[in-house]
C-alpha cells in the first residue's frame, strides 16, 4: 500500500497514522514543529490537549522509524518549497494555508485503499484501527497496555476497537 501513493504528503500522513494511531483530527492538526525542531525529526511526536478527543490531556507519541522516514521525505520537500515553517500545517493543503481537510484525508485514503483492492468499510479511522489490532498482538493481548497505547480513559473503547476473528473463535471452542 503504501508505494500506491502519488503524493510524498498522503504517503507521510497514511504511514503515522499507521504508526501512531493518531485520530485523523490529531493528525491533521499536527504543526511542522511538531515533529521537526532545531533542524531534526524528533523521537516523539506531541498532540495538544486541545487537538484531543475528549481535551482533557495532550499525548506523547513515540516515533516509530517508518514514520520517521516518511516524514523526513515530506519535510524535505517542504523545505525545498520554502514551506517548513514550524507553524504551517505538517499536511497542508495545496490551497491556502491550512491543513487538508477530514473529507480530503478521506478522499485520499480511499482512493488507495480501492486502488489495492481492499473493499468494505474503509476510511481515515482505519489506520488506528489496524495499529490497534497491531499493538494489541505486539503487547501479547494485554488490554490495559493497549488502552494506554490508543490514549483510551475506558477499557471498554478499547475492545471495540479490536476485531476478532471469528475463525479463531470457532477453533478454540472445537479445541476444548
Amino acid at each position: 500500500m503504501k508505494n500506491a501513493f502519488v503524493r510524498t504528503r498522503d504517503k507521510a500522513l497514511f504511514i503515522l497514522g499507521l504508526k501512531t494511531g493518531l485520530r485523523i483530527s490529531e493528525l491533521l492538526s499536527l504543526k511542522v514543529g511538531d515533529v521537526y525542531q532545531h533542524g531534526r525529526l524528533g523521537d516523539v511526536v506531541y498532540v495538544e490537549r486541545k487537538h484531543m478527543k475528549k481535551k482533557v490531556e495532550g499525548r506523547a507519541i513515540p516515533l516509530h522509524q517508518d514514520a520517521k522516514v516518511a516524514l523526513s521525505v515530506w519535510i524535505k520537500e517542504l523545505e525545498k518549497a520554502g514551506k517548513a515553517d514550524p507553524s504551517s500545517p505538517l499536511f497542508k493543503s495545496r490551497k491556502g494555508q491550512r491543513a487538508i481537510t477530514r473529507a480530503q484525508a478521506f478522499r485520499v485514503l480511499t482512493e488507495v485503499y480501492e486502488a489495492n483492492g481492499l473493499m468494505g468499510k474503509l476510511g481515515t479511522h482505519s489506520m488506528r484501527k489496524t495499529f490497534a489490532d497491531r499493538i494489541y498482538e505486539r503487547l501479547g493481548r494485554d488490554l490495559i497496555k493497549v488502552q494506554r497505547a490508543l490514549g483510551h480513559r475506558c477499557i471498554n473503547s478499547t475492545v471495540s476497537y479490536l476485531s476478532f476473528r471469528e475463525e479463531e473463535i470457532t477453533e478454540a471452542i472445537l479445541s476444548i
